[in-house]
């Protein structure tokens, strides 16, 4: 099952909105096939690794996830495995995706092959937090990136940021981009920074959907994060433009009115309607006042933190506006999920917790 999450991983950047899936297919103590779901459309693990072998009468399947049981784009997984005659199917997850969860393991259970579940799932689980959050929550995982200083400021008084962290930290950060569903930053950096926000691997084909909260209709037409490669999905609060897409808007864009929540847009509805749209994980790369609104709102799941060893001093913008706090109980706590050295910076992986690291 280890090696099957080694080849799950393989699909780590391209298998959208598809979950990450490998599956290993042993007989007589012996690999005899192998495989991965590589993209949307294409076979799933199951199937890639039954072409691999031939013949895989009387084997087991080693799955990261349990084996579909419903039409997609490609037919079930589960039959697959029952026509190829194997003796035994363990998966590590469940799909909790309605058309699947259970059913899979009961028609393979019915057909005569064993079927043992939660092998490494934590491991497995940790391999899909975007699609498991879409599929339980209805929600993607929503992963905030920041770079700050050493005195947890992310930019000077004057707006300029460029760069607090070092090329590494900012090549890493890359890699994030590179694994999400969709990359979503607020109107205010696009003013300030005009970012283009892709992703900027060599090699890398799929670019995540940009997505801008920009509630009162202020993009520039003229904005890079509106140019290709790439689809953009302009977000605004219902009635600012009175209805009607702006004029000029490029053939890669996309707009669309949500409801207002206080001076900006009701993130729980952006939530929404990106699950709807099939986003699994949602990057958020912003300025400090929509992160504080993203960590109000109790949507964030999990925070990149880089640190550089510099000193920004007072008057230097914050890492995240969330108010004053009554006390210090009340302080947002998070756990450390990771940390490790990236070139001069430091890079803490963080989730929601008491603080306990």
């Amino acid at each position: 099952m280890a090696h099957a999450l080694r080849l799950a991983r393989r699909g780590l950047r391209t298998t959208d909105p598809n979950p990450r899936v490998g599956c290993v297919l042993v007989r007589g103590g012996q690999v005899i096939g192998e495989g991965f779901h590589r993209r949307a459309g294409e076979p799933h693990a199951e199937v890639v690794a039954l072409r691999a072998c031939g013949d895989a009468r009387g084997a087991t399947a080693y799955v990261t996830l349990e084996p579909c049981s419903h039409h997609g784009r490609t037919p079930p997984c589960a039959d697959a495995l029952i026509e190829a005659g194997l003796a035994r199917v363990v998966y590590a997850s469940r799909d909790p995706n309605p058309e699947v969860d259970g059913r899979g393991a009961e028609r393979l259970a019915r057909a005569g092959i064993e079927v043992v579940q939660g092998v490494l799932e934590a491991e497995a689980r940790e391999l899909n937090p975007g699609f498991l959050s879409r599929m339980e929550r209805g929600r993607p995982w929503v992963r905030l990136k920041l770079a700050a200083s050493l005195d947890g400021r992310t930019a000077l008084a004057s707006g300029e940021s460029r760069w607090i962290s070092g090329e590494a930290a900012r090549a890493d950060g890359q890699q994030w981009r590179a694994r999400a569903s969709a990359i979503l930053t607020g109107i205010g950096t696009v003013l300030t920074d005009d970012p283009r926000l892709d992703v900027r691997l060599r090699g890398h084909r799929r670019q995540p959907l940009r997505v801008v909260l920009d509630s009162r209709g202020r993009m520039p037409a003229a904005a890079r994060i509106l140019e290709p490669p790439g689809e953009v999905l302009w977000l605004t609060v219902a009635g600012t433009a009175a209805g009607k897409p702006p004029a000029g808007l490029p053939p890669t864009a996309q707009w669309q009115e949500l409801p207002g929540s206080g001076s900006g847009i009701d993130l729980s509805a952006v939530s929404s309607l990106l699950a709807a749209r099939g986003i699994n994980e949602l990057h958020v790369e912003c300025g400090p006042r929509l992160a504080g609104a993203w960590l109000r709102a109790g949507l964030v799941d999990e925070l990149v933190l880089y640190v550089a060893p510099r000193l920004l001093g007072e008057g230097a913008r914050p890492l995240a506006i969330i108010g004053e706090l009554a006390s210090l109980a009340a302080a947002p706590g998070f756990s450390i999920h990771s940390t490790g050295r990236v070139g001069a910076d430091l890079r803490i992986v963080l989730r929601p917790g008491e603080g306990a690291c």
